[in-house]
């Protein structure tokens, strides 16, 4: 038995040790006298514990991978957002925090044992070198790359701005080997890829927000001034904050503060130490307290995402559209355990305006999108909106206007892991030279003739769901020895329901196209215009414009 498998086997043992070491954390069935003197107990024992394993287990121990192990099952009872960060994690972390870190700027793909360029960042040093997606890694720095992971990959290709990576690629385009060398840079990921006037007008303003990074505040209001001096008629605007995960308390703060005047509450925290307990205010002044404003949301849209979007329907200043939000409403704070490692961990609960917190009443059964599961309104409480509209606490932010989005056919869902959207574009990128501005570009009714022609041959198989549940009850009949008395039912009803790949084709086309073409964009225009061709269809951002266009219908929504 190998040393992982064997660590993982005593998972359990530790988790319960690690648990017992920080008793303290949980309710107790009885209460303890002195707290203090259970922790210094229990901590003993775990010492005494890891010695006798250290010195006596059959087998050489990893110390530093056993205790992670020891520590992350003990935090998995609590709630999901308290976690160990290592050293090793450090730097990943820092970049969800701020978007920032030392590498080439670009992604990779992994299909079979090869590992490929995926999106290459506009202006980086991956794309100054001539590298572009679909391009074949041969080695790094001399370093054969086969059997290594996505993660090995991208411990090889960061480092400190400034010094230099060897990458040997072999080029999607012509085929040739080449070693090229990469002056690794700051790689900055803009929390706003993408601000632009949409609207028949071209007077309503569109701004993506990502992620609330260091600085995303300024990034967004900066964003606004740029599309209204291009547009000084502006009549609205649309933030969208959806699949965004949160980020920084105080950027949520200053998003918040474009559209409110200063000194207004926006949220107010509430911990188990009374420094926990905090008001945040806007703290400068706004851009525009008064532009009719849309925030769209989503089941991804989580933490800071809800600060906003919650606050902007607390103080009736805008329309919430999309779907209900994750429901994330606790705060995290980061503390030192030395050794360059870190906790980062749930110190208190964030509560908007009106009184209400957005934390998950359940936060561990949720949708397979992680997002919240069905929240009964017995549950829920209400409060109320500065002019008094009804909004509930206890399972995210429930949109002003609910717009449901279609769920992904298999078809499409299986083009996309076999990366045929993928390699199609690369092979479309090879004989086009330039393509139209990302969004106004489409695929013409022969253009898609010929990737449907380039599919042929090529495996795509997939289950529908409806031939998933008819498997599931041929195996409960099989079971339940009632199968062989209806075996021909079964074999008609498979007959009927088979699909034929080439006619899935044909039913989904507008979305194969729009996922097809998303992919093809992107090779010429970067993140903002996989952004902007994304906007053709968007049925979220359709039913925003619909409602700016008709002031009484936005001021109706309200309360108004």
């Amino acid at each position: 038995m190998s040393f992982i498998n064997k660590v993982k086997k005593a998972k359990g043992f530790l988790a319960g040790i690690a648990i017992t070491a920080t008793v303290f954390l949980f309710i107790q069935a009885k209460p303890v006298s002195d707290p203090y003197f259970e922790i210094s107990k229990n901590m003993d024992i775990f010492a005494t514990l890891f010695k006798e394993l250290n010195s006596y287990y059959v087998d050489p121990i990893e110390p530093g991978k056993l205790v992670k192990i020891g520590i992350d099952a003990m935090l998995d009872n609590l709630d999901p957002y308290t976690n160990y960060i290592t050293e090793s994690d450090i730097e990943e972390y820092e970049f969800q925090t701020t978007g920032k870190y030392g590498g080439i700027g670009a992604s990779m793909k992994k299909k079979g044992e090869d590992i490929y360029v995926g999106d290459v960042y506009e202006n980086s040093p991956a794309q100054k070198a001539g590298l572009h997606p679909g391009d074949l890694i041969v080695s790094i720095d001399n370093q054969p790359l086969k059997g290594k992971s996505i993660e090995d990959i991208s411990v090889l290709l960061k480092g400190s701005p400034g010094t230099k990576v060897s990458i040997t690629v072999k080029d999607a385009f012509s085929g040739a080997i080449s070693q090229k060398m990469v002056q690794r840079g700051e790689i900055e990921v803009s929390s706003v890829p993408y601000a632009g006037l949409i609207g028949p007008q071209k007077n309503i303003a569109f701004v993506r927000l990502t992620q609330f990074t260091s600085g995303c505040g300024k990034q967004v209001r900066k964003a606004l001034d740029s599309l209204k001096g291009v547009q000084p008629n502006l009549q609205s605007v649309v933030l969208d904050l959806r699949a965004n995960p949160g980020g920084l308390l105080n950027e949520a703060i200053e998003v918040c503060n474009i559209f409110v005047d200063k000194n207004q509450l926006v949220v107010s925290t509430k911990g188990k130490q009374p420094e926990m307990d905090k008001e945040y205010k806007t703290p400068g002044v706004a851009w525009n307290t008064e532009i009719p404003l849309v925030v769209m949301v989503n089941h991804s849209s989580a933490s800071a995402s809800e600060i906003v979007s919650g606050t902007m329907q607390d103080l009736d200043r805008g329309v919430i559209i999309g779907e209900r939000s994750y429901g994330k409403g606790l705060v995290q704070n980061v503390r030192p355990l030395g050794y360059n490692s870190q906790l980062k961990l749930t110190t208190a609960r964030y509560y908007t305006p009106s009184g209400r917190c957005i934390q998950a009443i359940d936060y561990t059964h949720r949708n397979a999108d992680g997002s919240v599961g069905n929240v009964p309104d017995s549950l829920k409480k209400a409060y109320k909106t500065k002019d008094g509209r009804k909004v509930l606490s206890g399972g995210g932010i429930e949109p002003d206007v609910i717009v449901k989005t279609d769920p992904i056919s298999r078809l499409a869902i299986t083009l996309y892991t076999k990366n045929y959207f993928f390699d199609y574009a690369t092979e479309y990128a090879r004989s086009h030279t330039t393509i139209a501005d990302a969004a106004t570009f489409e695929l013409t009714e022969a253009e898609y003739a010929q990737f449907t022609k380039w599919l042929s041959g090529k495996d795509y198989s997939y289950q529908t769901e409806t031939q998933d549940a008819l498997d599931s009850l041929k195996s409960t009949a099989i079971r339940e020895k009632y199968y062989d008395e209806a075996k021909t039912e079964f074999a008609s009803l498979q007959a009927k329901l088979a699909h034929d790949k080439t006619q899935d084709l044909v039913k989904h086309k507008e979305e194969i196209k729009h996922f097809l073409e998303n992919e093809i964009v992107s090779r010429y225009y970067f993140l903002r215009g996989r952004i902007s061709q994304s906007l053709h269809d968007d049925k979220e951002l359709a039913k925003a414009m619909t409602i700016l266009a008709q002031p009484a219908e936005y001021q109706k929504l309200l309360g108004k």
